[in-house]
């Protein structure tokens, strides 16, 4: 009988809920706005129980979270969002409010963790052994896999906190991290965008911000290159929906590493990348943890 699994990609903005079926074929599929934990969640569990009253049994869920989290499988507190820029989500447990009002098992991981594990099995990372996903939206995040396996574990990476170099051109914003300022978070972030100059849609092409910007990430993808050496590095998150954006990363990365790793131009445009899921990456993220949950008996 074919298994059916849930998955949530469970981000500041939206919680993307997604039923498939283990051949891959959506079944359902809904997005809620994040707003206070109970009113999320109660929509999030109400659309999983719809899917179950329709015939639909789910086999496990899985939920690719925004962090800082708890994700070791050992610790009491497993599932647990710990504190930091949401500070109104601190302390809600997920998988264990999941696992109740469902009754059936729940993988839980990073946002950027779970969709980095979908892309290694069906986008952009198939067959990589070194790679990485950024998500750059509401926050920054970063999931990171080197050897096939994800780094950081029993914790995870918070990439999106590290430092940058300051743009020239942008050193009198103070940056909108509630924690750390003007880290990488605080500068490349949607808020960020929107604390300098409101709606970045009404923003053309050849605005500095978009400069700005690709300065800071195109950093980000320099530190990876030099430190895990990942195959691809995708970037995704709704700042990134603003595509001319990678052609601009790509070339500051270029002019940054200064050949030092002896890439091409051609070399950079097919490292640095869209998610090949697209927006679905997180909710496929769920579902990818939601299958190893049944693979392992565990997460990845």
């Amino acid at each position: 009988m074919e298994q059916v699994y849930g998955g949530i990609d469970a981000g500041g903005t939206a919680f993307k809920c997604i039923v498939v079926s283990s051949e891959q074929n959506i079944i359902a599929e809904e997005e809620f706005s994040t707003r206070t934990p109970n009113a999320t969640l109660l929509e999030c569990i109400q659309f999983f129980h719809n899917a179950q009253t329709s015939g639909q049994t789910l086999h496990s869920l899985g939920i690719a979270s925004f962090g800082p989290l708890d994700v070791d499988p050992k610790s009491p507190n497993f599932g647990l969002i710990l504190p930091g820029p949401k500070s109104e989500w601190a302390g809600t447990n997920l998988k264990t409010i999941f696992e109740q009002a469902l009754t059936i098992p729940v993988a839980i991981d990073t946002d950027v963790n779970g969709a980095l594990l979908a892309e290694q099995a069906w986008g952009n990372a198939k067959g990589c052994a070194a790679a990485a996903y950024i998500t750059v939206g509401t926050g920054i995040g970063a999931g990171l896999m080197s050897n096939g396996l994800l780094l950081g574990k029993p914790a995870h990476p918070e990439f999106g906190h590290i430092r940058v170099e300051r743009h020239h051109d942008d050193r009198n914003f103070g940056g909108v991290c509630s924690i750390h300022g003007d880290c990488l978070e605080g500068l490349a972030s949607g808020p960020a965008l929107w604390a300098r100059y409101g709606d970045p849609k009404d923003l053309p092409e050849n605005h500095i911000i978009w400069e700005i910007i690709a300065n800071y990430l195109a950093q980000a993808c320099v530190t990876l290159s030099l430190t895990i050496r990942p195959e691809v590095i995708m970037l995704g998150g709704g700042v990134m929906r603003t595509t001319h954006l990678f052609a601009k990363i790509q070339n500051q990365y270029l002019h940054m590493i200064n050949n030092y790793l002896g890439q091409s131009k051609s070399d950079v445009k097919q490292m640095i990348v869209p998610p090949g899921l697209g927006a679905r990456a997180g909710s496929w993220g769920g579902v990818r943890l939601a299958q190893n949950l049944k693979n392992t008996g565990g997460i990845n």
